[in-house]
């Protein structure tokens, strides 16, 4: 299954105000993803509208967030369900650093229902860091349902290699990185123990949707016990993750 697990939308202010939801679904449908995930930063307010467009395009939708951790070290949060998402995200925003946003200096953050109608704008910048260690995070957002996997590790900006320097031990379902193996920025192998590797596009912009997905190792039916429009199955996910190559 042709996944892609790293994406934002309108919401995010450092993307493109065309990328909504829907477009995001479409081009990813386009391309043959069936697996796909929507994570602004620091928001899971685009998700509704994800959650109702995703499914008649035969994609299976996954919500959540990039969480920017307090040393400002990118993680993807991830959920099969939206309540949880919602929820999170709630959580999130409630600790994020109270900067707030200046639209015409930093862009826009807002978010839309499934016909791209703007419903809001979010108050504070979204990119901010919020207030919780890269150690806390794991088991609070598994508190919630979710799973973590810190984003672009081998990235020299907003990841754990740039931020602390190595990849640390935690309770990540996988380790996202930009090529694989990854390498830091001498050409020198990045440690990442046995976790299972993924790549993802990242993006922020029409032409990036799609262009790192990664394939996933299930079926629809696997996924989907529930059938179609059902939330995906978390563990089955989980399991389907662990089988990833790890180097």
């Amino acid at each position: 299954m042709l996944s892609d697990l790293h994406n934002h939308s309108c919401l995010s202010p450092c993307g493109s105000l065309d990328l909504s939801p829907c477009l995001l679904a479409e081009i990813a449908s386009s391309k043959g993803v069936k697996l796909l995930a929507l994570t602004d930063h620091n928001s899971s307010l685009n998700c509704p509208a994800f959650a109702k467009i995703c499914p008649p395009l035969g994609i299976i939708p996954m919500y959540g967030m990039e969480a920017t951790t307090a040393e400002e070290i990118h993680a993807l949060c991830l959920f099969t369900n939206l309540e949880a998402a919602l929820s999170w995200g709630e959580y999130a925003y409630g600790i994020i650093t109270p900067f707030p946003n200046d639209p015409e200096k930093t862009g826009d953050q807002v978010y839309v229902d499934e016909n791209d109608n703007i419903e809001g704008e979010v108050e504070y910048f979204l990119p901010s860091a919020i207030d919780l260690s890269i150690e806390d995070l794991g088991p609070r957002v598994a508190g919630y349902g979710g799973i973590v996997i810190p984003a672009h590790v081998d990235r020299p900006a907003f990841s754990m290699t740039s931020q602390l320097g190595v990849v640390v031990k935690g309770p990540w379902a996988a380790v996202e990185c930009t090529r694989i193996p990854p390498k830091g920025g001498g050409d020198e192998p990045i440690q990442t123990y046995d976790y299972p590797l993924i790549t993802s596009s990242d993006a922020h912009y029409p032409e990036h949707v799609a262009r790192r997905p990664f394939e996933l190792d299930i079926g629809i039916e696997e996924l989907l016990p529930h059938g179609p429009g059902a939330d995906a199955d978390m563990e089955a996910f989980k399991a389907a993750l662990a089988r990833r190559p790890k180097q």
